[in-house]
């Protein structure tokens, strides 16, 4: 019996211990901009209004923008989809942005996809006729980890440049809630692949 108690504490131990690794490695890639040269940039969607981007979205696109601007790329990928009863895709939105901070649109790719996953996987399949291999992949600090994750394993050579959080306005406790919804999701995509 003592042997059964010791195998289940090590278990539970275990169980715990590998979500605070992946905590660990989220809060570490958060805190990591990765400026490099790519072959084109990434922002990754998040909610639109009617065509207007949110802040959140602004923030990244912003941030697409300066990485541009700066010569990291000169093609800019814009993904996400949309929810029932919006006009716009995410995408939609966000390559308009673009193109109103005079981005030239032939320098821009939009993507639509419902998930992050669904969106980089819809960015390899359009990278691949415009010998794209190299992506820097632009969304919020604590999505990083799973974003450069999924890139990676969808075959293409990937940073991350995070949008900042002074922009994005975040709290701690909303942060600590992201935190552990990216634990989650990362978790999720580990064990069911989605």
């Amino acid at each position: 019996m003592k042997l059964f108690i010791r195998w289940t504490i090590l278990v539970i131990i275990l169980i715990l211990a590998y979500p605070a690794w992946l905590g660990y490695q989220i809060w570490s890639q958060s805190h990591n901009d990765e400026l490099h040269s790519a072959d084109a940039i990434v922002v990754l969607g998040a909610a639109q209004y009617d065509g207007d981007p949110s802040p959140i979205l602004k923030a990244r696109l912003d941030h697409a923008i300066y990485l541009y601007d700066e010569g990291f790329s000169a093609t800019v990928f814009v993904t996400g989809g949309k929810q029932p009863g919006d006009r716009f895709t995410e995408a939609e939105a966000g390559r308009m942005y673009l193109e109103s901070n005079d981005v030239p649109p032939e320098d821009i790719v939009a993507e639509a996809g419902d998930t992050t996953l669904e969106s980089l996987q819809q960015v390899e399949a359009a990278s691949e006729g415009r010998g794209i291999e190299s992506v820097l992949l632009v969304s919020d600090p604590l999505h990083s980890e799973r974003i450069k994750r999924m890139a990676v394993d969808l075959g293409l050579d990937a940073y991350t440049s995070p949008a900042s959080y002074l922009e994005l306005d975040r709290s701690r406790a909303t942060k600590a809630r992201e935190l552990v919804r990216e634990i989650a999701s990362l978790l999720a995509y580990e064990l069911l692949g989605r």
